[in-house]
């Protein structure tokens, strides 16, 4: 068992059900999960942080599978762009979808010492941002929030 964001499960079964709903779902909408795609991915859900397109590239030219910029981030514009993965704009970084299929406005705490990354997801129609929303007329159609702070593990690591 290792740790997913700031829970622990079983990391291999959580990798492959992923890739396989990712399968699925890139069948079932006629589109091409082609094997950098597919190994990009599988690096994004190994790591379980946000990482930079150099470091998924690096990945890849230690695998034989790409060595120019290029290749990494072609494959993280398809995923992110068919909601397999998500551009966390703090870190400039990506992290795989932990809801892919589902439509959802992601949320993610992001750990400000070892970049781990939770995601969890939030109506952004409900609350104070939808209350806001609703009285000046403004119709919410996309969201993203992004929380730094410090993961359980390191807040651990800290105190010992």
């Amino acid at each position: 068992m290792s740790a997913i964001g700031f829970e622990t499960h079983d990391h291999a079964h959580c990798i492959s059900d992923c890739v396989a709903a990712a399968d699925k779902m890139c069948r079932k909408a006629g589109l091409q999960l082609t094997p950098v795609r597919r190994r990009v991915l599988e690096i994004l859900l190994q790591e379980h942080r946000a990482l930079g397109a150099y470091e998924i590239l690096d990945f890849l030219r230690d695998e034989g599978l790409g060595s120019q910029p290029p290749v990494a981030y072609r494959a993280l514009d398809f995923l992110v762009k068919h909601g397999l993965a998500h551009k966390i704009e703090r870190l400039n970084a990506f992290a795989a979808c932990a809801h892919p299929g589902e439509s959802h406005a992601p949320v993610f705490m992001i750990c400000r010492i070892c970049n781990a990354v939770a995601e969890t997801h939030t109506d952004p129609n409900a609350g104070q941002l939808g209350q806001a929303a609703r009285e000046a007329g403004f119709l919410i159609e996309r969201t993203v929030v992004e929380a730094e702070g410090i993961c359980p593990k390191c807040q651990a690591e800290k105190k010992e």
